[in-house]
C-alpha cells in the first residue's frame, strides 16, 4: 500500500511539474500576446491621427471646392451679363474678338478646375475607402488578441485552481496516510502479541501431540502383534482409496489458474499488440515515413503473437475439463499438463525470438536526434528488465516441463523433489511478478519524459496510454498468480492425496487405473445390488469362443471381400445396362421404320394390284423415282457415310439407306442424351456457382462487420476508459467536495458551540445584573 502511495505521489510530482512548465510558457505566451496587443493598439492610434489629417485636408479641399464652384457661378453669371449687355447694343453685329478671348480664358480655367476638383473626389474617395479597410482589419485583429487573451487567461486561472486542488488534495492523503500509518503500527503490535500468544499455544500443542504420539505407539506395540504395511514390497496389490475431497480441491484450484490464466493471456495479448502500434508510431511513423527494416521485421513477428498465446489459455482449459471427481489427478496421470507445457515453451520460444528486436528497436529510439540523456537511460534500464522477463520465463518453462516429465514417463518422481520443484516454480513467479512490476515502473517514468518532448503526437500518447495499462494488468495478474500459488503450495507439495496406504511411494498409472475400475465397481455394486452378478466364463468355453472369433474374423474379411467384388461388378453391370438401354432404344426405333415402310410398301402394293392403269403407272413411277433417289442417296453415301464422325465417337458403316437411317437416330438419341446430361451439369454448376457467389458475399460481409465491430469495440474500449477516469475524477472530485464541507460542517459547529457558550455567559451576566440591580433597589427603598 505505502508503495502504491508512493507510486501516486510521483506521478502526481510529474504531472505537477509538467502542468508547472506548461503553465511557465502560458504565461510566457500571455505577456507576448500582451505586448502584439499594446503595438497594434499604438498602431490603431497612428492610423487614427492619420485619418484625421486625411479628414481634415479633405474638409479643406471640400471648402476650397465649395470656393471654386461659387467663384465659377459668379463667372458665368457676369458672363451671361455680359453677354445680354453686347446683345442690346449690337443685335446684328457679330461677337468682337476680346470677349471670345475672355470666354475661352474662363472656360480653359473652368475646366481645369473641374479636372483637379474630379482629381481630388477621387483621391479622396480612395483614400477613404483604404482608411476604412485598414480600420476593419485592425479592429478584427484586435477582437483575435483579445479573445486569444482571454483564452489564455481562463487556461492559466484553471491550472491554478487544478494546481491549489491538488495540492489540497495530497496534503489531505498526506494526513490520511499518517493517521493509517499509525493504525498499521498499532496493529503491528497487536498482531505481534498475538503471534506470541500462539507460539505459546503451539509449544502447548506440540508437547500434548507429543504425549500422545508415545503413549499410542506404546499400545501399538504392546497391543499389535503383526502389521502389514511396514513392508511395502509385501503390499503391491495395496490399492489406495479415491480421494473425491482431494478431487474437488484440484478441481477448484485448477479453476482458480484458469481464471488467472486468461487475466494473464489477455494481458499479454494487449502488450504486444500495443507494442506492435508503438513500433508504427515511434520513433518513425509510418503514415509518413518508411519504417527501418528491423522494426518491419519486429512488428511482423508481434503480429503472430496470437498464435503463441492463446494456446496457452486452450491447453489450460482442457487440463482443467479433464480434472473432474471420479478422475485420479496426480503428477503422474495428468496428461494434458505436457500440452500446457509444450505450448509454454513456445510462447518461450518467440519471446527469445523478439528480444533482440526489442533491444535494438530500444537502441534505435536512443539514436533518434530528440533523445535525451535521461530517456537513453531509461531504455537502458527497460534492456535489462526485458532480458530479466526474458529469463525468467525460461526458468518458469524448465519447471513446467520437469512437472509434466512423470506423465510422459510414465515414472513417479519422488515427493521431495516434487516438492523442490513446486518451491522453486513459487519463487520464480515471485520473480517474474517483481521483474514486470519493475518494467512497468520504467516504462511509466519513460513516458512521462517522453510527454515533455515537442515532437510527441497524441496517437503515440494514446498508443503509450493503452500500453501502460496492459503492464498495469500484467503486473496485477502476475502477482495474483504468485500469491495463489504461494497460497496453495502446501496443496501442490502436499503427500496425502493420493499413495499405497503405509508407504511413502508415489501412485504410479496402474494403480491409478486399478482405483477407478475398483470405484466403478463399488457403485455398480450399490447401485445394482438387488441384480445377480454375472457369472464367470469357463476356461474351455472361452477357447471355444475364441476360436469362434477368429473364425468369424477371417470370415468377415472374406465376406469384405466380396462384397467389394460384387460392388465392382454392380457397377460394371450397372454401365451394361446402360449400354443395352440406348441398344433397345435404337432397336425399337428401327422397328418403328421398318413397320412404317412395311405399311408404305403394302399400300403401294395394294394401289397397283387393285387401282387403274393410270393408277398403275404412277406407283410404278414413284418406285422407279424411289429407287432413283435411294440409288443416289447410296451414291452421295459412298463418298461420305463410309465413315461417319460426330461429337460422340466414330462409327464406320455401310452405304444403304437404311443403314444411314439408323446412323442418324442413333446419334440423335446419343447427342440428346448427353446434351441433357451436360444440361443437368449444367444447372448443378450454376447452381454451385451461385452458391459459392452468395458464400463468398456473406464471408465479405461478415468479415465487414466483423471489423466494424473491431472498430466500435475500440471505440467502446475507449469510451469505457475515459468514463472510468471521469469517474476516479468525480470521485476525487466528491471525496474533496464532502472533505471541505465536513470541514465547514466542523467549523460551523465548533462556532456554534462558542457562540452558545458567549450566549450563556452573556445571560448569566445579564441575570447578575439584574439581581445586583433589584439588590440595589430594595437598599434605596429601606433607606
Amino acid at each position: 500500500m505505502a508503495a502504491d502511495l508512493q507510486a501516486k505521489y510521483s506521478k502526481l510530482a510529474q504531472e505537477y511539474s509538467k502542468l508547472r512548465a506548461q503553465n511557465q510558457v502560458l504565461k510566457k505566451g500571455v505577456v507576448d500576446e500582451q505586448a502584439s496587443s499594446a503595438s497594434l493598439k499604438e498602431q490603431l492610434k497612428q492610423r487614427d491621427q492619420s485619418l484625421r489629417k486625411v479628414e481634415q485636408e479633405m474638409d479643406s479641399l471640400s471648402f476650397r471646392n465649395q470656393q471654386l464652384a461659387k467663384r465659377v457661378e459668379l463667372l458665368q453669371e457676369e458672363l451671361a451679363a455680359e453677354a445680354k449687355g453686347k446683345k442690346g447694343k449690337n443685335k446684328g453685329d457679330s461677337p468682337s474678338q476680346q470677349g471670345l478671348q475672355t470666354q475661352s480664358v474662363f472656360d480653359e480655367d473652368l475646366q481645369k478646375k473641374i479636372q483637379e476638383n474630379e482629381r481630388l473626389h477621387i483621391q479622396f474617395y480612395e483614400a477613404d475607402e483604404q482608411h476604412r479597410q485598414q480600420e476593419a482589419q485592425l479592429r478584427a485583429r484586435l477582437e483575435e488578441l483579445e479573445r486569444d487573451s482571454e483564452q489564455h487567461q481562463a487556461v492559466v486561472d484553471g491550472l491554478t485552481t487544478k494546481y491549489m486542488e491538488t495540492i489540497e488534495r495530497l496534503q489531505s492523503d498526506k494526513a490520511r496516510i499518517e493517521v493509517k500509518a499509525q493504525t498499521l503500527e498499532r496493529e503491528a503490535k497487536e498482531c505481534r502479541m498475538r503471534t506470541e500468544e500462539c507460539q505459546q499455544q503451539l509449544r502447548r500443542c506440540q508437547s500434548e501431540l507429543n504425549r500422545q504420539v508415545k503413549q499410542s505407539s506404546s499400545v501399538i506395540q504392546e497391543k499389535v502383534p503383526f502389521n502389514d504395511t511396514k513392508f511395502s514390497d509385501y503390499n503391491s496389490l495395496n490399492v489406495p482409496p479415491h480421494n473425491r475431497r482431494h478431487q474437488l480441491k484440484a478441481r477448484d484450484v485448477a479453476g482458480q489458474a484458469l481464471g488467472f490464466v486468461q487475466d494473464l493471456v489477455a494481458a499479454l495479448l494487449n502488450f504486444h499488440s500495443y507494442t506492435e502500434q508503438r513500433v508504427h508510431i515511434y520513433p518513425l511513423d509510418s503514415s509518413i515515413e518508411p519504417v527501418s527494416p528491423l522494426n518491419q521485421k519486429f512488428s511482423q513477428y508481434l503480429h503472430e503473437n496470437a498464435a503463441y498465446v492463446r494456446p496457452l489459455e486452450d491447453s489450460l482449459m482442457q487440463l482443467h475439463q479433464s480434472i473432474t471427481e471420479d478422475t485420479v489427478t496426480v503428477l503422474e496421470t495428468v496428461g494434458k499438463l505436457k500440452n500446457f507445457a509444450d505450448h509454454f515453451s513456445s510462447y518461450t520460444h518467440f519471446l527469445q525470438k523478439i528480444l533482440p528486436y526489442q533491444l535494438k528497436s530500444l537502441e534505435e529510439e536512443c539514436a533518434a536526434p530528440l533523445c535525451t540523456t535521461a530517456l537513453a537511460a531509461k531504455n537502458q534500464e527497460l534492456q535489462n528488465d526485458m532480458k530479466r522477463v526474458t529469463s525468467v520465463f525460461e526458468k518458469l518453462q524448465n519447471y513446467i516441463n520437469l512437472l509434466a516429465l512423470p506423465s510422459v514417463q510414465q515414472d513417479p518422481m519422488p515427493q521431495s523433489s516434487t516438492s523442490a520443484v513446486f518451491t522453486q516454480l513459487a519463487a520464480c513467479l515471485h520473480s517474474l511478478h517483481d521483474a514486470i512490476k519493475e518494467m512497468s515502473k520504467h516504462y511509466n517514468q519513460k513516458a512521462g519524459l517522453e510527454q515533455e518532448l515537442p515532437t510527441v503526437t497524441q496517437k503515440l500518447r494514446t498508443t503509450t496510454e493503452c500500453l501502460l495499462g496492459s503492464l498495469g494488468s500484467l503486473t496485477n495478474s502476475t502477482g495474483k498468480i504468485a500469491t495463489f500459488f504461494s497460497n496453495n503450495l502446501d496443496f501442490f507439495t502436499s503427500s496425502t492425496g493420493y499413495g499405497p496406504r503405509g508407504g511413502t511411494v508415489a501412485l504410479n498409472p496402474l494403480q491409478a487405473e486399478s482405483m477407478l475400475a475398483n470405484k466403478k465397481k463399488a457403485a455398480d455394486y450399490i447401485h445394482a445390488i438387488r441384480k445377480p452378478r454375472p457369472q464367470s466364463v469357463p476356461y474351455r468355453e472361452a477357447l471355444s469362443n475364441r476360436r469362434i472369433l477368429t473364425s468369424s474374423t477371417e470370415s468377415r474379411e472374406g465376406l469384405t471381400q466380396q462384397v467389394q467384388q460384387s460392388q465392382e461388378k454392380i457397377a460394371r453391370l450397372e454401365q451394361e445396362k446402360e449400354h443395352w438401354l440406348l441398344e433397345a432404344q435404337l432397336g425399337k426405333v428401327r422397328l418403328e421404320k421398318e413397320n412404317q415402310r412395311i405399311a408404305d410398301l403394302e399400300a403401294q402394293l395394294a394401289a397397283a394390284l387393285g387401282g387403274s392403269p393410270t393408277l398403275h403407272t404412277a406407283p410404278a413411277s414413284a418406285l422407279v423415282h424411289s429407287q432413283e433417289d435411294a440409288e443416289t442417296e447410296q451414291r452421295a453415301t459412298g463418298k461420305e457415310a463410309t465413315l461417319c464422325t460426330s461429337l460422340v465417337g466414330m462409327l464406320c458403316t455401310t452405304p444403304t439407306v437404311e443403314h444411314v437411317g439408323d446412323e442418324e437416330s442413333r446419334e440423335q438419341l446419343i447427342k440428346t442424351h448427353y446434351m441433357a446430361r451436360v444440361g443437368e451439369l449444367t444447372t448443378q454448376l450454376q447452381i454451385s456457382d451461385s452458391k459459392a457467389v452468395h458464400f463468398h458475399s456473406e464471408c465479405r460481409a461478415l468479415a465487414r462487420r466483423l471489423a466494424i465491430a473491431e472498430k466500435s469495440r475500440e471505440t467502446l474500449s475507449e469510451e469505457v476508459k475515459l468514463a472510468n477516469q471521469n469517474i476516479t475524477r468525480l470521485q476525487d472530485e466528491l471525496a474533496t467536495t464532502k472533505r471541505s464541507y465536513e470541514d465547514q460542517l466542523s467549523m460551523m459547529s465548533d462556532h456554534l458551540c462558542s457562540m452558545n457558550e458567549t450566549l450563556s455567559k452573556q445571560r448569566e451576566e445579564i441575570d447578575t445584573l439584574k439581581l445586583g440591580s433589584k439588590g440595589n433597589a430594595k437598599k434605596n427603598k429601606g433607606r
